[in-house]
């Protein structure tokens, strides 16, 4: 199992083109006092959880959610509720999603119509999409949208995850789910390469700091001021 998940960050780690594309939107909308707004359904959510309020996470990021693709609140409520056409645009439509904003979109199959709905949305509204998705999971999957995430992506960062998600046993995999383990890391090496090219555009990213090291508490005050108006869920 080890050995199979270090192939897939192996693989993560080949796609520093489209790392770099996504870094450089990113540090664009930073730099125009835009949001990042994150998305996701059933275990995708712990990703939306991942870029949300997190130490050494970009403060700018406010989470794009609806409580019934949570699988704690209702397991198979919330595998229906992602299937259901309507729910992702809905969602979207209502969010504050603003030119000069951005949207990433956490899905690994990226076929069910909440996630693509979402990504269509933005696009259609001139905002950039970047999808965290696995290419191969998605041409594997059953089609329930008619499109795929990664149609209405502005970049697309490949978890290389395989259909099914499972990685272990080799011969015959079955458990060991991988997608969590990817798209978490794909996301730290997207905030690693974020902090290089804004270092070298003289630009200090919004970051917020553990609130269990001095200071930090004071620090994530100053965030909370920055962004609270435009991502109420710091302050709810």
């Amino acid at each position: 199992m080890r050995d199979r998940m270090r192939e897939l960050l192996d693989a993560v780690d080949s796609q520093q083109e489209e790392l770099g594309k996504a870094a450089g939107l990113l540090l664009d909308v930073v730099s125009g006092d835009g949001i990042v707004h994150a998305a996701g359904a059933g275990h995708s959510l712990a990703m939306v959880c991942e870029t949300f309020y997190r130490a050494g996470g970009l403060a700018a990021v406010r989470p794009l959610w609806d409580p019934e693709v949570l699988p704690l609140t209702g397991a198979l409520r919330s595998s229906a509720a992602e299937r259901v056409p309507g729910r992702g645009r809905g969602l979207a439509e209502r969010a504050d999603i603003r030119t000069g904003d951005a949207v990433v979109v956490f899905s690994t199959s990226g076929r069910n119509p909440y996630p693509v709905e979402i990504a269509q949305v933005a696009r259609d509204s001139g905002v950039p999409v970047v999808a965290v998705t696995s290419t191969a999971a998605s041409a594997a999957a059953t089609d329930r949208s008619g499109s795929r995430l990664a149609d209405y992506a502005t970049v697309v960062l490949d978890t290389h995850v395989p259909p099914g998600d499972v990685v272990y046993p080799a011969t015959a995999p079955r458990t060991s789910a991988a997608s969590t383990v990817a798209a978490a890391y794909l996301w730290a090496a997207l905030l690693a390469e974020l902090e290089d090219l804004a270092v070298r555009r003289g630009v200090e990213l919004p970051l917020w700091t553990s609130a269990n090291v001095p200071g930090g508490d004071e620090r994530n005050v100053e965030l909370v001021a920055r962004y609270g108006e435009r991502i109420p869920e710091l302050s709810a």
